[in-house]
């Protein structure tokens, strides 16, 4: 069925934060970074407008120069997005998920960046850039995700065509599995998080409730009406 750009448009301001159009237009691992980074941050859903009458007439079936045997042209929007987008799995890994190595949580986030539209990179030697960038910082997010985005980027490369699209329901399929492996270790974290300010909370009556008689009974002991009488009265 082909696509039209008006209903493209009405996605983009009805839903455009969470990726409707591009899961419209086929674009869906650009649906999930959307949907995972609120639009880009805000920044790359207004991007998106300039974009979406090529990506229509591209999902229309517009076609496309051979682009066997060459390398994409450097993107500073790319490489920006896979700059920001590495640092933030790792800050949202240290930070919701502590048995996820952030230098996995950072190659993640610029693979998914990279992999965007009708390029990709090389995912081994992304994630041994992580892990050992990772070592050489001293687990910084921001050196780690910079390193990472430098392999992505001179690795970068363009992926064959997927055509066709499996069914609808399959791809809303993965893309929940995706958005589910992100958000599910995460949510756990702040559930076990906020249960140990709930029973710190809850304990705190009884801790305050014990006081006065531990203080009641330290003056008793002091006086010598408890607890026997002090060692000076012994003789």
């Amino acid at each position: 069925m082909a696509k039209s750009l008006l209903v493209a448009l009405g996605l983009w301001a009805l839903g455009g934060l969470l990726g409707l159009h591009h899961l419209y237009l086929g674009r869906d691992r650009h649906a999930l970074l959307w949907i995972l980074t609120l639009g880009g941050f805000g920044a790359g859903w207004l991007w998106d407008l300039w974009h979406l009458p090529g990506w229509v007439a591209t999902a229309n079936g517009l076609p496309r120069p051979s682009q066997s045997g060459t390398v994409p042209t450097l993107s500073p929007s790319r490489v920006a997005g896979q700059l920001l987008v590495g640092a933030y799995f790792g800050l949202v890994a240290t930070l919701g998920v502590p048995w996820v190595p952030p230098a996995l949580a950072v190659a993640l986030g610029v693979l998914l960046v990279a992999s965007v539209g009708d390029q990709g990179t090389n995912r081994p030697r992304v994630l041994v850039a992580a892990f050992l960038s990772s070592l050489l910082f001293q687990g910084g997010l921001l050196p780690t995700s910079l390193a990472t985005t430098a392999v992505a980027a001179w690795h970068r490369r363009f992926e064959p065509p997927r055509d066709p699209l499996p069914p609808l329901s399959v791809r809303l399929c993965h893309l929940g599995l995706g958005v589910a492996a992100f958000g599910a270790p995460l949510t756990w974290g702040g559930v076990s998080r906020a249960l140990g300010v709930a029973g710190t909370i809850l304990m705190l009556p009884l801790r305050v409730g014990v006081l006065p008689l531990r203080a009641g009974w330290a003056l008793l002991e002091g006086l010598g009406v408890a607890g026997g009488a002090p060692e000076g009265g012994r003789e």
